[in-house]
């Protein structure tokens, strides 16, 4: 192992045990703001701490056996557990490795994910609904909460725009590489000569920020409007501005919510989207200066990227970032996306370890 490294899990080893201390102490829920941020250290360094105690004790197991080869009848034996334990060292070292990569303070956040109908018209409707009903069976196999912000329903079913907030332990983690242009090739159901269409869809991912105070809104940049809902909802919805439209005047981002009775819950919801929405924002305006002294990003979110395609006639689904084909369309389809997201999670994995070698 070298020394840098060695040095940076010794440093580790010293923070989770101040951790401990500061976790022990009386009081310490007091603030509950930061007993989360002491809690959340703590989860991230034990594991890495626990291997790196692994990797030392392989070590001792190491010097163990090198003594024993001076043995003559021990030599067999010492050589095997030498074998041994150097395959552990450099399984560990190369886990240690992965889990010293630097990490998303956003992964374990709460997600907001918007569907958006593209080219394609009704059928890129109908397949906005499809992909909803993906997320969220991938939400209920992971025993998810999801609550529905706000939706625009087509005519002939799907929806033009859907978001859904997405409440669960690392949720941004395991969606975020979903960012971008979906495409998909079908028959269509309105379709009477059985030709296949080609249509496309958006999906945003913007991790939820802990508090309104994360990000900066100055009230004098909104203008918020207030208007009757429409849709279903029976006689109240249409007897009363409960519905709420803000606008972020220096961005030009829009929000609306109509889900809710309740003007006042409306705008809280619609505050918090604006708030992820002004965050995805500038983080990706950070990403774009950073990519251009990068090879390559999975997962930059750019909207305009088409990252997958869907192609029922031959049940198949390609994601063009990882040159990824999975021949189980009707499993992806029903939340089946362990596998694929797990490919693109080694990936992303693979490229930070590659630029910190070029680094180093």
């Amino acid at each position: 192992m070298k020394q840098s490294m060695q040095y940076k899990l010794e440093q580790l080893s010293q923070r989770l045990k101040e951790l401990n201390q500061l976790l022990s102490k009386e009081g310490v829920t007091s603030d509950l703001d930061q007993y989360r941020k002491l809690t959340r250290e703590h989860a991230e360094l034990a594991p890495l701490v626990e291997h790196y105690a692994q990797w030392q004790h392989a070590l001792t197991d190491e010097h163990t056996a090198q003594e024993m080869l001076a043995d003559a009848a021990m030599r067999s034996f010492a050589e095997d557990e030498l074998h041994s334990a150097r395959s552990r060292m450099a399984q560990l070292e190369e886990e240690l490795q992965t889990m010293l990569l630097p990490k998303d303070p956003n992964d374990e956040r709460n997600i907001f994910l918007e569907l958006r109908a593209g080219a394609g018209g009704d059928e890129s409707a109908l397949f906005a609904g499809t992909l909803l009903r993906m997320y969220l069976r991938y939400a209920e196999r992971k025993r998810w909460q999801v609550e529905v912000i706000s939706e625009n329903p087509s005519e002939l079913g799907g929806y033009k725009e859907v978001i859904i907030r997405i409440i669960g332990q690392g949720a941004y983690s395991r969606l975020k590489f979903e960012s971008g242009g979906h495409r998909v090739q079908r028959v269509p159901e309105t379709e009477a000569q059985g030709r296949i269409h080609t249509s496309a869809c958006t999906v945003a991912v913007m991790p939820e920020a802990d508090d309104l105070g994360e990000v900066e809104i100055n009230p004098a940049d909104l203008r918020i409007d207030t208007y009757r809902a429409s849709g279903a909802g029976g006689q109240h919805i249409n007897k009363t501005d409960s519905a709420v439209r803000i606008t972020h005047l220096p961005s030009g981002i829009v929000v609306e919510c109509q889900d809710d009775r309740s003007q006042h819950k409306n705008k809280d919801r619609a505050l918090k989207v604006l708030a992820a929405r002004i965050q995805d924002q500038r983080y990706h305006e950070q990403q774009a200066k950073e990519a251009a002294t990068r090879k390559r990003l999975i997962g930059s979110g750019d909207r305009s990227e088409r990252i997958r395609t869907y192609n029922f006639p031959q049940g198949r689904m390609t994601d063009h970032r990882v040159n990824l084909t999975l021949h189980k369309l009707e499993a992806l389809m029903d939340g089946d996306l362990d596998d694929l997201i797990s490919t693109l999670i080694s990936e992303h994995q693979a490229d930070l370890l590659a630029a910190l070698g070029d680094a180093n």
